[in-house]
């Protein structure tokens, strides 16, 4: 331990550091000081949704636009913990399932000062696996910890003390094969740069343990007893230790620069038990350290003041020994804070022990108020050169790129972006040297962002430039109304057939497949055999022309296996024909209603299925195509199903693009749509957006699970969301599900599905789920589905674990 002499002292900052805005004050000293916002994320909470912390009173934001991977995940119904409530962050996670890194980017910091960063892990068996996941954390581009989850009810804290070097940092999770990252709370603080002083640029500091001895409450003491949000966690043991305090403010040392507790930590402490002869205080306990560099080494701050007022001569002077390290003589002052810490780390140890033993001199035991222990991490990795990273992320941006572009696109060395190659010197950051995007079918013109990459050596890049227009300009599809000759000479590359074709190729239209606003569907073969569909638009179709041609349009220029194919079209005269691949199986609607007698109900797998491939369909019109696309007319029998019970989604005639990928929303003339689909924005307002197809698939992912219509009349008309809410307010799902399916269901996976079902049909569209969301909640349904664990018996399952009283040894947050 370092002696008095030259223990680092400083005084207490009195402004608080939860402010809105940056800002930098050099002291006459000339010491920098940093003063800047927290930032404090709940990852995985709705996006635009904020509420406050009500012990620390700090705002909490959604991890939307902190993070563009990864998947919201509600934990399962039985670790909500009642009494005492579970804290808020630790009810959803973000899981990242996709990528081996996925990373979070927190801005505005102010580089080259010091921060506080903060993760925090809770299972609660979120993906309904019972598979508990081991994972690593890193800061930017150096490795910070790994994250052991050892039970689905506890929770891990990871907190490093670090400088940051840029203007944001990455904090990534990585895939290690053991199981999918997920997290539950990320948060930042800025911290003096004069605190911690073995943080540095090269190395930092992450917390092994934290303690407030003599502390007998039940949750740590934060801000704003402690200006910075350090977390000191309450530690008595009255077998051991008599605990002692005072209600007196406990002081800095004016007199010199230090590291310092605050006053509410300080204010108690523990000592020796009154019935013992021991002149000693001893803390000692296992850590697990396995995947440290012990090399680096392990740093431990003890912190001591004097609670009581000593009568006559009586002296409390102790030697500290720290992992067996060297000890000094120490003499704590009355209601003064000081602090203790390491000059240099020492070795790191599987158990570590903090001694204080009273010398030949003293007459009382020793004391000690508090405690930080820290292990040593090499920061010396630099990230990619900042210029290269700012035109990488652009063009990332522009070409919506996926693969594996996530976190530093250099470093470490393995986690490049797929395509890039780097150069790597010693005293410098890397460059990014060549590019190859030949293979990603990019869309767009080429990006001027290329030429800010100025270490560029080499580049392969295919761009594709989209023509759709088939039938001449459409603002719905492409976001501009121009033209040219160029392009009205574009024509299908699919069969055009005549009205005479069509009459042979339906037998004069014999076989009627379904009828619509639109006209007839007859049932057809091509001369090769081949089953077909014929979409004949009659003369008197409540669908316009135009909503026809942008039907044919637009099924020309995307492509799905979630989606109908186009196999040809008509434009003959007054006669307008499409000609779609067949679907033997009908549309869902009839399948669920039973209309065809001869029908066997179909299984909950099967509905599992139809509905998860119906929401890549739509995930894909939302987040594949550019511009993005509206379905509008999302509905049970625009889900039609081949031989082998796939689903695709058909009928585009009302499918509307935004002008530009950055949109948010579409204004429209009319209302047009099916009732008991419309999301209210869109029926009430005329607002049209992504979200407005996601209530309708939430409304199908009801009639789905329940069998029933979207508009139930009986002794009085009711919407199916209303209904399924009404029946579900007591907790019984067998009320709801389609009685066909016999009770044959995995019942987490049934109330999962319904939750999801519920969220879509949120009257906020900022509440609801995206597609990609809903499309990766119903893939874990049918993974409890096939894992068949639990079936039938609902009611006994949703709400029994609310009087679980298992241990969840989580800290209060």
């Amino acid at each position: 331990m370092c002696a008095r002499s030259r223990m680092d002292r400083r005084p207490m900052a009195a402004r608080s550091p939860l402010t809105l805005l940056l800002s930098l004050a050099v002291a006459a000293a000339g010491v920098l000081q940093v003063h800047g916002r927290f930032i404090t994320i709940d990852c995985g909470l709705p996006e635009h949704s904020s509420y406050v912390n009500n012990r620390t009173k700090i705002p909490i934001t959604s991890d939307a636009g902190f993070t563009d991977a990864g998947y919201n995940r509600n934990i399962s119904a039985e670790y909500v913990r009642p009494q005492p409530q579970l804290s808020k962050n630790y009810l959803n996670v973000r899981s990242f399932p996709d990528s081996v890194r996925s990373c979070y980017t927190l801005p505005s910091l102010v580089p080259g000062s010091k921060y506080l960063l903060r993760a925090l892990f809770m299972y609660g068996n979120y993906d309904g696996l019972d598979k508990l996941p081991v994972f690593d954390l890193y800061l930017g581009v150096n490795f910070w910890w790994r994250v052991n989850i050892s039970r689905a009810e506890g929770s891990v804290l990871a907190e490093v003390i670090a400088v940051i070097p840029d203007d944001s940092v990455q904090v990534c999770l990585v895939n290690i094969g053991l199981g999918t990252p997920f997290i539950s709370e990320l948060d930042l603080r800025p911290l003096e740069n004069t605190l911690y002083r073995q943080a540095n640029a090269t190395q930092g500091l992450v917390l092994i343990d934290r303690r407030n001895m003599g502390d007998t409450g039940n949750y740590p003491i934060r801000y704003p007893e402690d200006p910075y949000d350090r977390a000191w966690l309450p530690w008595s043991n009255p077998e051991f230790w008599l605990d002692i305090s005072t209600k007196e403010k406990v002081q800095e040392n004016i007199g010199s620069l230090r590291l310092h507790a605050p006053s509410a930590v300080l204010q108690t402490a523990v000592t020796a038990l009154n019935d013992s002869e021991s002149k000693t205080v001893e803390l000692s306990w296992k850590t697990e350290l396995d995947h440290v560099d012990r090399m680096l080494g392990c740093v431990a701050i003890l912190y001591f003041a004097e609670l009581q007022i000593l009568a006559g001569n009586a002296v409390r002077e102790f030697n500290t020994i720290v992992d067996s390290g060297p000890n000094h003589p120490y003499r704590p002052e009355y209601l003064v804070g000081d602090a203790l810490y390491d000059g240099n780390p020492h070795e790191c140890l599987s158990r570590y022990n903090i001694t204080m033993v009273a010398t030949a001199n003293s007459t009382l035991p020793p004391t000690i108020n508090a405690f930080e222990y820290f292990s040593v991490i090499s920061t010396a990795n630099v990230g990619t050169d900042l210029q290269d990273v700012s035109a990488i992320n652009a063009i990332k941006v522009k070409y919506q790129m996926k693969r594996n572009w996530m976190g530093d696109p250099c470093a470490p060395k393995s986690f490049v972006w797929d395509g890039l190659t780097c150069s790597y010197v010693l005293s410098g950051r890397p460059r990014i040297t060549s590019i190859n995007m030949s293979s990603g079918g990019l869309k767009g013109d080429i990006s001027s962002y290329f030429g800010d990459l100025k270490g560029i050596q080499s580049f392969k890049l295919t761009v594709s430039v989209l023509m759709p227009t088939l039938f001449g300009p459409s603002r719905d599809l492409t976001g501009s109304t121009k033209s040219s000759k160029r392009q009205d000479r574009q024509h299908l590359d699919n069969h055009r057939f005549t009205y005479n074709e069509l009459e042979t190729i339906t037998d004069n239209f014999k076989i009627v497949l379904g009828q619509g606003g639109f006209g007839t569907v007859y049932d057809g073969f091509l001369q090769d055999g081949t089953q077909v569909a014929v979409k004949l638009r009659s003369q008197s179709s409540s669908q316009d022309v135009r909503e026809f041609l942008t039907e044919a349009q637009t099924i020309t220029q995307i492509h799905h296996k979630n989606l109908v194919s186009l196999v040809g079209y008509c434009k003959d005269g007054i006669y307008l024909a499409l000609v779609y691949e067949h679907m033997s199986e009908g549309n869902l609607e009839d399948k669920l209603r039973g209309r065809n007698h001869s029908d066997v109900s179909l299984t909950w797998r099967q509905r599992l299925c139809i509905a998860q491939q119906s929401a890549q369909g739509l995930e894909y019109l939302h987040k594949s195509c550019s511009p993005p696309f509206v379905h509008r007319d999302v509905k049970t029998s625009n889900i039609l199903l081949n031989k082998n019970l796939e689903a695709k989604v058909a009928d585009f005639g009302l499918m509307k693009a935004f002008n530009n990928d950055d949109d948010t929303h579409i204004s429209t003339a009319r209302v047009i749509g099916t009732r008991g689909y419309l999301a209210p924005e869109y029926a009430l307002a005329l607002q049209l957006n992504e979200k407005s197809d996601v209530y309708s698939f939430g409304v199908v992912l009801l009639e789905v699970i329940t069998g029933q219509p979207t508009i139930l009349e009986s002794t009085e008309v009711i919407h199916i969301v209303q209904w399924a809410r009404l029946h579900l307010s007591g907790g019984n799902i067998e009320e709801v599900v389609d009685a066909r399916m016999q009770g044959d269901f995995n019942v987490n996976g049934m109330w999962k599905a319904m939750d999801l079902a519920l969220k879509c049909t949120e009257h906020d569209p900022a509440q609801r789920p995206t597609m990609t969301d809903v499309a990766v909640q119903l893939q874990y349904c049918l993974e409890l589905e096939s894992g068949d664990q639990t079936r039938g018996n609902a009611n006994n399952n949703f709400h029994m674990m609310e009087d679980s009283s298992r241990d969840r040894d989580l800290p209060m947050m």
